[in-house]
């Protein structure tokens, strides 16, 4: 004779239709005193018991009862969806393309529940082959997020991510600078383009290309106050960027540069087809006041003008279009200033950074070593012999 099941274990029986093993357990009732149940299917009493199992284990442990079909894709839409809250665009924008590129074609088909720690070693070891250590950091974190929130809501019993390390990466692409040369052809090509102003001011001022996007003409003074006392050059105010609530990297990137003659020159031909662009677009123009801007006025993002960039760079003799980006321009500002002698602490200040540490940390490659007066003097005191 079948010995019962005792109570709370469930049932098991045979569904003629499906021909599968139900195996059900009742989980308690519903505020309004329905029944909730779970069921769980095999193809053999064994596997709809080892089922059962698992869902009667989570009730041991205190858990809700997970979603055994819950992918690592529907875990990772579900963050997407709801696990940025006040992030700026930017931000979003960029964690949608690492998970929609790296997660869920590779994990996304794999059951959450069923995630090893190994797995995701071995997808690790894979990115690794493919991506810089910064972007596998980022990868690692996103992973870490999107099961960290599957778990609070009991969809998952643990977070395997935390088990995992980043692996050794390859090397991200090294920036460089344009030479002298370099840089001027960039800048003649750049005189019948779009991107004519902004090149020139990116380059004759190292500003981001954060705060370039974020310019208004509020902080432009094409004009200064050269009978003033003392006297006030022509200049732009960077004070913002399209960074979350428009804040600068640093609080000492706040700062007022001189505009160079190029520059003023650059930006008043700018404003001037600007204009024309607004009475073009008519009722389409948004009146944002942004320096740098599309054809509508609205904000540029990051694809729009390192396409743009690379266009003017694709026309410039001995330059290869993929291997420059608009943050380059900043690097480029930097290695002049250095090969022209002016003084690390000068650069430092003019780049916006918190100390020289940063500059001889970031552009070590772009500055010229300035030490150079000892062995000046020693040439004084015991100079060559003739």
């Amino acid at each position: 004779m079948t010995k019962r099941r005792s109570r709370g274990d469930g049932g098991l029986h045979w569904d003629v239709k499906r021909e599968r093993w139900i195996a059900t357990a009742t989980l308690g009732f519903t505020p309004a005193g329905r029944r909730i149940t779970k069921k769980a299917s095999g193809k053999t009493k064994t596997e709809a018991k080892i089922k059962l199992k698992e869902v009667l284990r989570d009730l041991d442990d205190g858990l809700g009862v997970g979603q055994h079909g819950y992918t690592v894709a529907d875990a990772t839409a579900a963050w997407l969806k709801t696990g940025l809250p006040n992030r700026d665009e930017e931000t979003v924008k960029n964690c949608t393309s690492l998970a929609n590129t790296h997660i869920v074609p590779e994990l996304g088909r794999r059951r959450l529940r069923e995630l090893t720690a190994d797995e995701v070693d071995d997808w690790l070891a894979d990115r690794s082959k493919l991506v810089a250590r910064s972007t596998l950091i980022k990868l690692l974190s996103i992973l870490r997020r999107i099961i960290r929130r599957a778990q609070a809501r009991d969809l998952v019993k643990r977070n395997v991510a935390l088990l995992c390390e980043v692996p050794a990466a390859k090397d991200g692409r090294p920036s460089k600078s344009l030479t002298l040369a370099q840089a001027s052809r960039l800048l003649d090509v750049a005189t019948a383009t779009r991107m004519h102003a902004y090149i020139v001011v990116s380059l004759l001022t190292g500003a981001r290309t954060e705060e370039m996007r974020a310019l208004t003409w509020d902080h432009v003074d094409l004009k200064g106050a050269p009978y003033a006392d003392p006297p006030r050059p022509p200049s732009i105010e960077v004070w913002r960027s399209v960074r979350e609530r428009g804040d600068t990297k640093t609080r000492k990137s706040r700062r007022t540069l001189r505009l160079p003659e190029r520059c003023v020159d650059a930006l008043t031909d700018h404003l001037q087809h600007q204009e024309i662009a607004r009475a073009a677009a008519g009722d389409r123009w948004r009146h944002h006041n942004l320096v740098f801007c599309t054809s509508i006025g609205t904000e540029l993002d990051a694809a729009n003008v390192r396409r743009a960039f690379r266009r003017v760079v694709a026309l410039t003799p001995g330059l290869n279009a993929p291997d420059w980006t608009p943050r380059e321009l900043r690097h480029s500002f930097v290695s002049l200033l250095s090969a022209s002698g002016v003084q690390i602490e000068q650069i430092s200040q003019l780049v916006g950074h918190k100390s020289t540490q940063v500059t001889e940390t970031v552009y070590r490659h772009e500055l010229r070593p300035v030490l150079t007066e000892g062995a000046e003097a020693m040439d004084e005191i015991l100079p060559r012999n003739r």
